[in-house]
């Protein structure tokens, strides 16, 4: 990294990089208005990719070969994959990583493989691994149904008030345990074209493991469910064919209407691919419209290269487009120009306008918000909508008045019980539910966060709701009460403290609220604490660990660009810590419209998925300089925005 340039700033460097950064972003917005980025998770995902294929018996050999090469680049020196950049070996993903890579043709003998296997081996073997890839080990032979929770389908037919329902689930957790169940309780064999098997992985013969279904929590409830586990096995063949078909046909139903075309059910990978597979456990003909269309799905998350290729976790185009929006604008994109018009048009059209799954919680609640990608009118994202609505606000008031109208009539109506947000539904609390053994990713539910909150109450106080109504006033009162005891806020959805943090800022400065407070303050000292002596800010996502969260991580522009944006809402635009991050913006090396970062900053579930939002490093520091030059040019000192 350059080092710091104590002379820094300059207007006309600053102007400059704004212009050019500004333009540059411009450049890579598509012919129809809006902007997208790769998006790439961990190595499971392509690898499951390659899963998928030899279980349905169609590899495709010249794109799994590419797949390989990715695969390969991503391996850590001990010889295990790891779930982020510079991470450390998880035991799922390099249990995953080397079947693919076997399936692919890599012998087991080369060094990369024998290294791998090595890994596993000395942590535990492969039963060691978590619920979802042991249930693809099923699939595939490798391991006993034992080995998995006890999923029947007949929880299908379950009324709304019993305890484990879809219902009391996350949106991602039903659209992927919907046709999980249907596998479960099919308990197809993969087709395996070429016989690859990975017994060599396990440290005790798959067959001889008595200890598969572990406690979750380590609480007595999780000790019940492993119980009730124990004694619903026994019961299961007991249940009636009358009733499983009616719980399958019951699965297809829910399924079709969700399938979403070719973005997909849900618009995420495990769901995607997990229909396919219970399509093909089903019967379904290959050329079956259904079936066609959930692999099509599958198949548009690909990004090929010359050598390597990968598949994403899902696309972020309405997430992309509004934080690129945002950027612009800060930038001085003439919102009546074409670039902004063309954006708000997308935008507008992309609005979701039919009653999803959250109506469940809402049944009387208009609708009117925002996905995360291309398409997914079920589930509507509060955080993008929150987003999306400040973009247009800003961009022109009038103009998207009665859209704004129903953005925030939707928010206001998504609120928690708590007065916080969760990100897809209201009041999804049911944390009895984290016991069960199938929960051991730790990511079952959505409930309320500081950050999806945080980005509520932004919006609402963007759009002139005053501070003392009842929304915004329950919204504050949240942030207020989930401040951490070192006076940050935890990161639910970026990373992670400054992610958080940065967001409440926001948010608190768009209420109306001192500057000078003590919670406000408390959180300024600990982001100042935590700059690095480069200027930047970094934290690694190894901070989710609690034994890990001062971990010290180098500086990025994407967390150093929050940390500045945080600050600066807080009144801080003056401060030397600000000052600093902006200079390490200014000398950070950039390429294209893209800030140069390698590390992941995003998150999908804490401590299990981690995500690099490739738009992260063009959009937040564009905004973060910007916003700084514009101060700098105002007689105040007052972020005028709730972003």
């Amino acid at each position: 990294m350059t080092a710091v340039d104590t002379t820094f700033p300059d207007t006309a460097r600053l102007d400059a990089l704004v212009a050019t950064m500004r333009d540059t972003l411009g450049g890579v917005q598509r012919p129809d208005g809006h902007w997208v980025f790769e998006l790439e998770a961990d190595a499971t995902i392509p690898a499951e990719y390659v899963l998928l294929n030899h279980f349905i018996g169609t590899p495709e050999d010249a794109l799994e070969a590419k797949i390989g090469g990715y695969l390969r680049a991503g391996q850590n020196a001990d010889g295990g994959w790891p779930l982020f950049a510079e991470g450390a070996s998880d035991i799922s993903a390099t249990v995953k990583c080397y079947f693919a890579l076997k399936l692919i043709g890599d012998p087991p003998d080369t060094p990369h493989m024998a290294q791998a296997r090595d890994w596993v081996l000395g942590h535990g073997g492969a039963e060691r691994s978590n619920v979802f890839t042991r249930f693809t080990l099923a699939l595939f032979g490798q391991a006993p149904w034992r080995a998995v929770p006890t999923m029947p389908v007949e929880i299908m037919l379950l009324p709304r008030w019993f305890p484990i329902h879809l219902e009391k689930v996350s949106y991602w957790s039903r659209t992927v345990i919907v046709p999980l169940l249907v596998l479960a309780s099919l308990k197809p064999r993969a087709r395996n074209p070429r016989g690859v098997n990975i017994g060599e992985l396990f440290a005790t013969p798959p067959d001889q493991v008595t200890d598969y279904i572990a406690n979750p929590t380590g609480r007595g409830l999780g000790s019940l469910f492993i119980f009730l586990d124990a004694v619903l096995r026994r019961c299961k063949p007991l249940f009636s064919r009358t009733m499983r078909t009616r719980a399958i046909k019951r699965a297809e139903h829910f399924i079709k209407p969700r399938l979403n075309g070719e973005d997909g059910l849900g618009a995420i990978f495990p769901a995607m691919a997990n229909v396919v597979m219970a399509y093909d456990a089903m019967g379904y003909a290959r050329d079956h419209a259904d079936y066609q269309t959930a692999l099509a799905a599958v198949r548009k998350l690909l990004v090929v290269g010359e050598d390597r290729a990968y598949c994403q976790p899902c696309l972020s185009p309405v997430w992309d487009t509004g934080l690129a929006a945002h950027a612009m604008l800060e930038a001085g994109e003439a919102p009546d120009g074409a670039r902004m018009t063309a954006c708000g048009e997308w935008l507008q059209q992309r609005e979701v306008r039919d009653h999803g799954d959250w109506t469940a919680r809402r049944p009387g609640l208009p609708p009117g918000g925002w996905a995360f990608q291309y398409e997914n009118d079920h589930y509507p994202d509060v955080d993008d909508t929150a987003v999306v609505a400040m973009a247009l606000h800003r961009a022109d008031p009038a103009r998207f008045k009665d859209v704004l109208d129903r953005a925030a009539n939707w928010i206001i109506g998504m609120q928690s019980k708590n007065g916080g947000w969760g990100a897809f539904d209201a009041d999804n609390t049911h944390t009895y539910l984290n016991n069960i053994p199938f929960a051991d990713h730790g990511a079952l539910l959505d409930p309320p966060t500081a950050d999806v909150t945080a980005r509520c109450v932004s919006m609402l106080g963007q759009l002139g709701f005053e501070p003392s109504h009842p929304a915004v006033a329950r919204g504050v009162a949240f942030l207020l009460a989930e401040q951490e005891d070192d006076g940050s806020w935890f990161g639910r959805w970026g990373a992670n403290y400054v992610y958080g943090t940065w967001s409440v800022l926001c948010a608190l400065n768009a209420a109306g609220q001192d500057a000078a407070s003590t919670p406000i303050r408390r959180a300024v000292a600990w982001l100042e604490k935590r700059q690095n002596a480069d200027g930047g800010w970094g934290e690694d996502l190894a901070g989710y660990e609690d034994a890990q969260r001062d971990k010290p991580c180098r500086s990025t522009p994407s967390q150093t660009a929050w940390a500045v944006l945080g600050l600066m809402a807080a009144g801080d635009a003056d401060s030397e810590a600000v000052r600093r991050g902006i200079a390490f913006l200014e000398a950070a090396p950039r390429t294209g419209a893209r800030w140069d970062e390698d590390l992941y900053t995003g998150v999908g579930f804490p401590r299990v998925f981690y995500l690099k939002y490739h738009g992260y490093a063009a959009y937040f520091p564009l905004m973060a300089v910007a916003r700084y030059r514009n101060l700098q040019r105002s007689n105040e000192r007052r972020v005028r925005y709730g972003m």
